[in-house]
């Protein structure tokens, strides 16, 4: 195995690093703070090429690796998971779209996203969230193309999106052989943008509801086939979770930093902590955790890149250790602070916010776990 990253990685990582630390860091409590997500640095991300790196070069992407983009990615999140969760957004919504789309429909709705439109990912629903079968959200066939109702829940970019990758089914009695994707304009009759949610963390990031009624959908914009939806929304997602992992192992390796900072500096009992064992133990555990965590995302990476069919298990495997490093480390970083920890002063209380959603999003740490085991299973892994 060769662990080296090459010149265009290092030199990719480190434009991430650099970016990160002058152009987010800077305000990433501040938007923590209000809530709100800070549009012109996430279209500043989009210009410079953050938010569509694995897109071919043709439609203004990077043409990047996803193990070169997870290496971006840990360094964007490292300073901001709100800000760069806006950002990766652009990336989810627009694999559908990839996956399946035409030449025609990737020329018209990929390009604009690397020149700073924005774009939602359109699955989870009120009562559908990991039973991706039990989706309400339908469409009928009209005279000229299809009409769309249902409501779709916790959509990133949700409010700000000028684009949407909508998942609905066409037959419920057929629940996943049912679903079908279709991309969706912010100017179509009948979308609206329904309650904007107030989070715990990634406050930087807008979540909003979306509400589809009667909207007319040409069918130019149906992505692939009917009832071809299902397979489109877990290739997506399998693509999509090593960045989650990357965001994740961003989200740790911040608040290890500062605990390691933190604790070479704070004095009790006449020396730095750090000289304790007790809280050596707990660096030396937070450091292995974060390296296990990162080989597990870049190998899920390296098997998306190397167009590997069996990516399921590999994929949620690494999703599903990261989101729970993230959280694991987090909280044992603010320990390590101690009171202080505790404070808003200080970024930790807003990392250890940070991290929960990681086990959360784009599939819980649980249905992970299901999705390894049932690959474990099958013989696949």
């Amino acid at each position: 195995m060769n662990f080296d990253l090459t010149a265009e990685q290092k030199l990719m990582q480190k434009a991430a690093r650099e970016y990160a630390e002058k152009v987010i860091m800077p305000i990433a409590a501040e938007y923590d703070e209000k809530g709100e997500t800070p549009v012109h640095i996430i279209k500043d991300m989009s210009m410079q090429g953050y938010n569509t790196m694995t897109f071919p070069e043709e439609y203004g992407g990077g043409e990047m690796e996803c193990l070169t983009a997870c290496l971006a990615v840990e360094e964007l999140a490292r300073a901001c998971a709100g800000i760069t969760t806006s950002a990766a957004a652009n990336s989810l919504a627009g694999y559908p779209i990839l996956l399946a789309g035409t030449p025609e429909q990737k020329e018209k709705y990929l390009t604009p996203l690397s020149e700073g439109k924005l774009a939602a990912f359109c699955l989870t629903e009120p009562e559908a969230g990991s039973d991706v079968a039990s989706i309400s959200t339908h469409v009928k066939e009209a005279e000229e193309g299809y009409v769309l109702n249902g409501t779709k829940c916790f959509i990133t970019n949700g409010s700000l999106a000028d684009i949407f990758t909508v998942f609905a089914t066409v037959d419920r009695g057929k629940g996943a052989r049912g679903l079908t994707a279709f991309i969706v304009e912010k100017g179509f009759a009948g979308v609206s943008i329904g309650k904007k949610e107030s989070k715990m963390g990634i406050r930087a990031s807008d979540t909003a509801e979306i509400i589809f009624e009667d909207v007319p959908v040409p069918p130019e914009n149906i992505l692939g086939s009917r009832g071809g939806g299902f397979r489109i929304a877990m290739t997506t997602l399998d693509i999509s979770r090593p960045l989650v992992g990357a965001m994740a192992v961003g989200i740790a390796r911040a608040a290890f930093e500062k605990a390691v900072e933190y604790a070479q500096r704070r004095k009790q009992f006449g020396q730095a902590i750090a000289s304790y064992q007790s809280i050596q133990f707990k660096l030396a555990e937070m450091a292995m955790k974060i390296d296990a965590a990162r080989v597990l995302v870049l190998k899920a990476a390296y098997l998306v890149d190397k167009k590997e069919k069996r990516l399921s298990g590999p994929s949620a495997m690494a999703k599903a250790f990261a989101g729970d490093v993230a959280m694991q480390v987090t909280v044992e970083a603010l320990q390590v602070f101690g009171g202080y920890g505790y404070m808003k002063d200080y970024p930790m209380e807003k990392y250890m916010r940070d991290a929960k959603i990681m086990q959360i999003y784009e599939g819980t740490g649980e249905i992970q776990r299901l999705v390894a085991a049932n690959e474990i299973l099958k013989g696949r892994m």
